[in-house]
């Protein structure tokens, strides 16, 4: 359930900072607690949120987290490559391993070296926290 939370929170977070927005994020927070158990799924989140920056690795979804103070805020160096996006999609059924909704085809995915579930991608020269939705 607490996963559920900062789940909910970090889409309110990636949307911006509205009381509006607050607004959303306690309705979707009811639904996601009614919907969600498990890992959010890549047509669980397409469905109710097309326009999110998202890939797929491991089975994980991992989302754009460029407005979370906390993520924008740790000290981190970039790693080993991990992955390449090899391709790109907005239909959960053409998702795999490796496609994102909004990154280029050729992306490069870096896992930090500080411990953490938060990896970087880099889209000419500019470094993209993401960071991975998981429940539990």
């Amino acid at each position: 359930m607490r996963s559920i939370i900062v789940w909910v929170v970090l889409l309110a977070l990636i949307t911006g900072c509205s009381s509006e927005t607050q607004k959303k994020a306690e309705k979707v927070q009811e639904e996601a607690a009614a919907i969600y158990i498990g890992n959010p799924t890549v047509d669980q989140v397409l469905t109710k949120y097309q326009q999110t920056d998202i890939f797929l690795m491991n089975d994980i979804v991992y989302v754009n987290s460029e407005e979370i103070d906390w993520v924008k805020a740790l000290d981190l160096t970039i790693g080993e490559e991990v992955m390449e996006i090899t391709s790109q999609s907005k239909n959960s059924e053409t998702f795999i391993e490796g496609t994102a909704s909004i990154l280029p085809i050729g992306t490069k995915i870096y896992k930090p070296l500080e411990k953490g579930d938060i990896y970087i991608a880099v889209v000419k020269d500019k470094e993209i926290r993401y960071l991975g939705w998981r429940e539990g």
